[in-house]
């Protein structure tokens, strides 16, 4: 039994092929001007329609992170311990992604990190790096 993995829909399918690509994408609003992840039909600040996908570099901040040590379901028992993190991309937009690579030891609120890429039963998943 594998881990639970997203679904893709409309809106989010352009962010899921750039990501088999390698490449993280999130949207921007052209109307209010900022950045948002996840992908969704409307801005999530004005509710307008004019979104536009950008590139990230990548480049994040820890905002948080947690250690977990203890599975929360079976799917997860072979990951465990393993680290979730919301990142504070450069760009705008805070993600949350599992922290995979890096010395442990430097993991802090406010270490730099970068998305990595993993594939997962078929479906490419971004990832964190400490920097």
């Amino acid at each position: 039994m594998g881990i639970p993995l997203p679904k893709t829909n409309a809106d989010t399918q352009p962010y899921w092929d750039a990501a088999a690509e390698g490449r993280l994408i999130y949207q921007h609003c052209l109307t209010c001007n900022k950045s948002q992840f996840y992908p969704r039909s409307l801005c999530a600040t004005c509710h307008g329609g004019a979104l536009e996908w950008r590139e990230s570099q990548g480049q994040g901040t820890v905002a948080t992170f947690t250690e977990v040590l203890r599975a929360p379901t079976a799917a997860f028992k072979e990951l465990a311990p393993y680290v979730i993190a919301l990142i504070d991309l450069d760009e705008g937009f805070r993600m949350m992604v599992n922290i995979v690579e890096g010395d442990m030891e430097r993991l802090a609120i406010g270490a730099r990190t970068r998305t990595v890429f993993r594939e997962v039963d078929g479906i490419t998943l971004p990832q964190g790096a400490l920097a």
